[in-house]
């Protein structure tokens, strides 16, 4: 019986060792004593001296220590069990991360410690995340369609009978209402495009991002007078799998968007790199920058910052990237610049 229970410790201590969720123990502060390996993992570290005897609020953000000290607590002192819940820690390379946690108390001899299970949800948050804003875009390329329809019919009958004028009246203001139409007609068919990026029959093809991205660059040497583009390729050749003619065209927007931004003479910075299965295209500009409350409005068509600006090149953008099973966020601080963050999957 005692080599039966001794065998079953250690096969326990190897179970916890080997478990696919991180495992931490922890006391007063937070003071971590035990993690297993999930945990070095989880964090990103290469050795359990990075993290035995440190405060597992190092590795969480500042804005939730609050709230996790007084749960910590409750669990040391009252014995009371934590449920699942959400919370975000920080990688040793500052990645943010979104994870659920499970906390209960644990007795060692006649002390209490807290015994935490931490999954990282991160692939699940962004899988949701981008649920919604697939459904949000359909939602809104629904409502565009029906309202292009509604009013291409009759700008499309008013250019005709404009052109039965031209010909018999001849005169400068009628030439100049035609190419103001011709402008009306074109913003909806962008819309009508945007708004149904799948409308778009391309064949499917395999795409090195980072020469597509080099390409598009080479469309801007005209502004190199004031704005000084810079390169940052890194795990050049990774290939995804999407359509060609619509990421070139959302990269150009990216770009012209960035290059617009810059009011006089500035710096936009484009970078390339593998991780985790996504590639990463960030471009960061040194322009105006945009509010916060304006942030998540960005996408939306008809939605620009800009005096003169439609709004669609930006909702092309995000079409596109969540067309092809990507994300795409945007950090942003007024006077300072704009950084919008590109992922997409790799084959």
């Amino acid at each position: 019986m005692i080599e039966t229970i001794e065998s079953f410790h250690i096969d326990f201590h190897q179970l916890i060792e080997n478990s696919l969720n991180s495992i931490f123990i922890l006391g007063e502060e937070g003071k971590i004593y035990y993690c297993n390996k999930a945990s070095l993992k989880l964090l990103k570290l290469t050795s359990f001296e990075e993290i035995l005897h440190n405060s597992l609020y190092n590795f969480i953000p500042t804005y939730i220590h609050v709230v996790c000290k007084e749960r910590l607590n409750n669990v040391l002192h009252k014995q009371q069990a934590i449920d699942y819940i959400e919370a975000q820690m920080i990688r040793k390379d500052g990645e943010i991360i979104d994870v659920e946690v499970k906390t209960t108390p644990l007795k060692m001899g006649e002390e209490y410690y807290a015994q935490v299970v931490i999954q990282d949800i991160t692939n699940r948050k962004l899988a949701m995340r981008l649920l919604h804003e697939k459904e949000r875009l359909a939602s809104l390329g629904q409502m565009a369609a029906s309202i292009v329809h509604e009013v291409k019919n009759p700008l499309t009958t008013v250019k005709g009978f404009l052109q039965l004028l031209k010909r018999d009246h001849p005169h400068e203001y009628l030439n100049t209402v035609d190419s103001e139409l011709d402008k009306a007609l074109s913003i909806l068919h962008s819309l009508l495009f945007v708004s149904k990026p799948d409308l778009l029959e391309e064949p499917l093809l395999e795409i090195d991002v980072s020469k597509k991205i080099e390409s598009t660059v080479l469309l801007f040497q005209d502004k190199q007078d004031y704005v000084n583009l810079i390169l940052d390729i890194k795990d050049a050749g990774r290939k995804i799998e999407g359509k060609r003619n619509s990421l070139l065209k959302a990269f150009f927007n990216l770009i012209k968007n960035a290059i617009e931004a810059i009011s006089e003479k500035g710096t936009i910075t484009i970078e390339h790199y593998y991780q985790n299965g996504w590639i990463h295209v960030k471009v960061t500009d040194t322009g105006i920058g945009v509010a916060e409350e304006q942030l998540r409005m960005l996408g939306t068509p008809f939605f620009s910052t800009k005096e003169k600006g439609t709004g669609l090149g930006l909702t092309q953008v995000y079409a596109t990237i969540y067309d092809h099973g990507g994300d795409i966020c945007v950090q942003s601080e007024l006077g300072k610049g704009t950084t919008f963050h590109v992922k997409l999957p790799t084959k």
